[in-house]
């Protein structure tokens, strides 16, 4: 029976070219695995967190939250990698800061980085570091040969992570690892810091390699029989299990224990279902839901003034229909919350509007809604067309309001940055969307990176049956 161990240095899919690992099988291979808890550390980003949390509860293992960030010390050096692991929300919130940063400031050419002057004691908070193996800045100076330097960068990041600083090692048949692994555990027991054991996990199965192998050529734009292209992993960074570590580290037995005992220290509770939304500026003693009320109201009266309803004598448009229905939104919108939400969403397409810029009528389920008719959110009728408002907002069915809004292409940004100065930068954020690859593209990608003659994997796709679902 193996010593108990806990991977801490995953990449799923979500670093893209770096890793294959999906976030359902990792969790179905951890549990198979028996081992009680697992961490996704993408390559600087955070994208399948709450994916992988909400997974792994599900199956009943120990998620922890943590990002592979680059590193800079200075503009003119080599970036390396430092893994940092949620601790507790605080931990969370500090990684989300720096990488979000990182994305705004130091994103050049798709490579972010962290500066090392934006880690120190505050923003290092709730956060564990492993040091990052042979990427990690202790690797070039093992290679330096410099133990006196070694051990004053350790003591650095103590001064910044207190006893959450983890000298990490791994083997993976990687050239001078030995060398690297004595210089580092040397250090490490000078300056009394642990040692961590990881596995650096690119695949869940050691088959997948040359698959993995296969997505990185793709990448890089290289063929897998290229003898320049570089090799920058081995067929070891697979999901293994604990007594295959325990082989490989049998004469580091506390490095596996460590990879427990930072596990336990890790408690990190994601929250769900809950909306923050910005403040809606108001009017001294004024409250949200008075506001809505008072410029729905006064909004109504315009569209009926200006023709855009015109009220029909029977019961379903009368005026009396009208005025019962907007008191039924509004008492729904009220009971959920939502009131200053749709005075935000009001307000920045009355800016747009006023500013020349160019809004759909309005489209999806929120056409639904009078208020937002009366608000100038949409330009539809819902009574008009017998549309329910019950398909946008439901006491029964909780969940975000969504208004499908449509400005031009061209001054779009100039919206976003009006709403962005109104309610704060760290308030407003932009969907990301994530690209697959389909069917065909594959072929042709695998294909080239094969060696194939094009002609012939072009012939071999259009050999693929469309799949709408790809």
């Amino acid at each position: 029976m193996g010593q108990p161990f806990v991977h801490l240095h995953v990449h799923s899919e979500y670093s893209l070219a770096d890793g294959l690992v999906r976030i359902p099988g990792l969790v179905e291979q951890v549990g198979s695995l028996d081992m009680p808890a697992v961490a996704v550390t993408d390559l600087t980003n955070l994208f399948s967190a709450a994916k992988f949390y909400r997974a792994a509860m599900a199956k009943g293992v120990k998620p922890i939250v943590g990002a592979d960030v680059v590193v800079r010390d200075d503009d003119n050096s080599a970036p390396y990698q430092l893994v940092l692991l949620c601790q507790n929300e605080a931990g969370f919130r500090n990684l989300s800061a720096l990488i979000s940063r990182a994305y705004r400031q130091r994103s050049n050419s798709g490579v972010v980085s962290v500066p090392r002057a934006w880690l120190d004691r505050e923003t290092a908070t709730g956060l564990i570091a492993l040091s990052g193996g042979s990427s990690g800045d202790l690797g070039s100076l093992v290679t330096r040969r410099n133990s006196r330097l070694l051990q004053q960068k350790i003591k650095e990041w103590q001064d910044v992570f207190d006893d959450r600083y983890y000298v990490e090692i791994w083997r993976l048949g990687n050239a001078d690892e030995d060398l690297f692994i004595d210089a580092a555990v040397d250090a490490a027991s000078v300056c009394k810091v642990p040692v961590v054991a990881t596995n650096n996990v690119r695949f869940l199965r050691r088959e997948d390699f040359e698959a993995h192998e296969a997505r990185v050529c793709i990448h890089e734009g290289r063929t897998l029989a290229d003898p320049r292209r570089p090799r920058a992993y081995t067929e070891q960074q697979y999901l293994c299990s604990a007594d295959d570590m325990s082989q490989r580290f049998s004469d580091l037995p506390e490095a596996l224990q460590n990879t427990v005992s930072i596990a336990v220290r890790c408690n990190l509770d994601l929250e769900f279902g809950s909306y923050h939304l910005p403040e809606f500026p108001l009017a001294d003693g004024a409250s949200v839901e008075t506001t809505l009320r008072q410029k729905t109201n006064i909004g109504l009266k315009d569209r009926f003034e200006s023709g855009a309803i015109v009220v029909a004598n029977d019961e379903g448009r009368s005026e009396a229909a009208y005025l019962a229905r907007m008191e039924r939104e509004l008492a729904v919108i009220e009971e959920m919350g939502f009131a200053g939400y749709f005075l935000i969403v009001a307000d920045f397409i009355e800016w747009a509007k006023a500013n020349g810029v160019a809004v759909g009528p309005g489209r999806g389920s929120g056409a639904g809604s009078l208020a937002a008719f009366a608000l100038g959110i949409t330009e539809l009728d819902p009574l008009l067309y017998d549309l329910l408002f019950e398909r946008f907002l439901n006491p029964e069915r909780v969940s975000m309001p969504d208004f499908d809004i449509d400005f031009c292409m061209d001054r779009r940004d100039e919206v976003i940055e009006y709403v962005a100065e109104r309610y704060g930068r760290e308030k407003v954020a932009q969907i990301i969307t994530y690209g697959t690859m389909a069917a065909k593209a594959v072929v042709r990608d695998v294909g080239r990176v094969l060696g194939f003659p094009y002609g012939f994997v072009d012939q071999l796709a259009k050999l693929i049956p469309f799949d709408p679902n790809m």
